[in-house]
């Protein structure tokens, strides 16, 4: 089995986060920065589905499932490990009703399997494409199980080219520690995928370039 199949990810994920994620919120919300400005961005129609590729915690799709009441809300990840914290914490919430959870692959997800739904109005992936080995079929894959007129909304780790030099390399070797790869063609790729399934593409440099964000929208 080679180092990026999925069951070996999700290992790699469990072994990484078997005891992060018990502290995971308090201590990621300082520096994952933009993920409430995506969420406030996502405005689903009403009654329309929302999913997060790579949930974590839920901490995003709990607060998305209060600020849109009448949004259906689903998530999955490849961590087994994140899902039992995410399950709890959506229980905690009382929002089990609201909140659908799955284990399953960024790569290639089945929404009917999953979800028992044909797509999405609303997908958002915060701060996991930089720890996907085959990030760019993850987007791939998001865009192509948007429901028309749907879009999918991405944050991540930029370039910092902005932010002073010693700052960017030094953030970088501490997110490698963590199998953290910030995509430095992101733009490119989001515009090429966006190009080829006959979407339009917005792209935005957050924080002198500490994060980017994208929106693909389907036709």
């Amino acid at each position: 089995m080679n180092d990026h199949s999925p069951a070996d990810h999700g290992r790699r994920m469990d072994a990484i986060y078997a005891a992060q994620r018990h502290i995971y919120d308090l201590t990621r919300k300082y520096y994952l920065l933009g993920r409430d400005r995506m969420l406030d961005a996502l405005r689903p129609p009403p009654g329309g589905t929302v999913l997060e590729v790579g949930c974590g915690t839920a901490r995003n799709l709990i607060l998305a499932a209060r600020r849109y009441p009448d949004a259906r809300c689903h998530g999955f990840d490849i961590s087994a490990a994140m899902l039992e914290t995410a399950q709890a914490k959506v229980a905690r919430a009382g929002l089990s009703a609201r909140i659908a959870l799955a284990e399953g692959d960024a790569t290639r997800f089945d929404p009917a399997a999953l979800f028992a739904l044909p797509g999405f109005d609303r997908i958002f992936m915060s701060y996991t494409l930089s720890m996907i080995p085959d990030w760019q079929g993850a987007i791939a894959e998001g865009a192509r199980r948007l429901n028309p007129g749907g879009e999918l909304h991405i944050v991540d780790f930029g370039q910092q080219e902005r932010l002073p030099a010693p700052f960017r390399a030094a953030l970088f070797a501490w997110l490698d520690k963590f199998h953290v790869t910030p995509r430095a063609d992101m733009k490119a790729v989001v515009e090429r995928i966006a190009s080829e399934q006959g979407m339009t593409a917005r792209f935005q440099p957050l924080f002198r370039g500490y994060a980017w964000s994208a929106v693909l929208t389907s036709p």
